[in-house]
């Protein structure tokens, strides 16, 4: 009975979780807004306990701080931020591609399910939803992609980084695509990483990722930054 309680609440509390970064995503939780349980409580009509815990684990993945005696709200993610996250999600996914080409892990049926989901990806792009919905739905897809490839790894270790900096590195996709706008090139882009990991070429595939993560993120982030100092 208590292992069924305790399923049931990390379930709420994952709610919890979604539903806090979905408004945070679309733009209705802003950096610096503070989290109030009681009202997440009675918006998703549970009680404050999973709430509690969902913005705990908020806190340990960095998105929201806790500030003693004032309460928790949402943390502002700097460029410097994006880029020290995007730097460690290269530096990992470049060793998941030798690991992925120099061991023949994928499948033409592993090839077919990442073609599908940049497919669904290009057509949420394209589509005529308003551009919040458009840019939560391109960077879930992302993160579907990308976390599809690190699984198919089996390198525990490195999935495992990954996975704890789940949540950054949707912040920091989302924060990325509104700086540069172009949901379409983030998307198209994941064509020639499947390409090259198809050929098994490595040193292709590792600048196809790059050009994906690194050098078009930064270019937003330099964007920002011109911007902020105007």
């Amino acid at each position: 009975m208590k292992g069924d309680m305790d399923y049931l609440k990390k379930n709420l509390s994952d709610i919890v979780i979604d539903y806090i970064m979905k408004k945070i995503f679309t733009g209705e939780y802003r950096e610096g807004d503070r989290l109030l349980e009681s009202r997440i409580a009675e918006e998703l009509n549970i009680s404050r306990s999973p709430v509690r815990e969902g913005i705990i684990e908020l806190q340990n993945q960095g998105l929201v701080k806790y500030i003693p005696r004032k309460g928790n709200f949402i943390t502002k993610m700097t460029m410097e931020d994006v880029k020290e996250i995007f730097d460690i999600r290269l530096l990992l996914e470049n060793d998941i591609i030798e690991i992925l080409i120099n061991q023949k892990k994928l499948t033409e049926a592993d090839f077919a399910i990442l073609t599908q989901i940049v497919d669904e990806m290009v057509e949420i792009a394209n589509s005529d939803k308003p551009l919040s919905e458009k840019v939560l739905g391109v960077n879930e897809k992302d993160i579907e992609f990308h976390t599809y490839i690190w699984n198919k790894s089996e390198s525990k270790r490195r999935v495992k980084i990954l996975t704890d900096l789940f949540y950054q590195l949707k912040l920091a996709m989302i924060i990325d695509t509104e700086i540069t706008g172009d949901l379409i090139t983030t998307a198209t882009e994941h064509y020639n990483i499947i390409k090259y990991l198809k050929t098994g070429e490595i040193e292709k595939c590792k600048e196809a990722l790059k050009n994906h993560i690194i050098t078009y993120s930064q270019e937003g982030i330099r964007k920002n930054f011109l911007q902020q100092a105007k």
